[in-house]
């Protein structure tokens, strides 16, 4: 299942993990763990922000990929499902 996996990193804890040294680590290690087919960084009211978009072979994989991201940037983390053109397009087509 497809999702996108909004992470949101308290400013404190950000500058704390930047100071550190930490947080193009941890990114990366991240990234090469879990493999998104996207990844976009912004800011989002106040906060560094990440957006990435996964698939997911089932939920038991929600704590492998949040726990690392909670302990290290004491971040808020969201999986909200999205779908891509053609996964939409067979939807539409089901309907009566």
């Amino acid at each position: 299942m497809r999702m996108m996996v909004r992470v949101k990193v308290p400013v404190e804890a950000g500058n704390t993990a930047i100071q550190g040294n930490k947080m193009g680590t941890l990114i990366r290690d991240w990234m090469d763990r879990f493999k998104p087919e996207g990844a976009y960084f912004l800011s989002e009211a106040g906060e560094r922000c990440a957006l990435f978009f996964v698939d997911l072979e089932g939920t038991w994989q929600i704590p492998l990929m949040a726990e690392p991201l909670f302990n290290e940037l004491k971040a808020s983390i969201e999986f909200i499902p999205v779908m891509n053109a053609d996964e939409l397009g067979r939807g539409l087509s089901q309907l009566p």
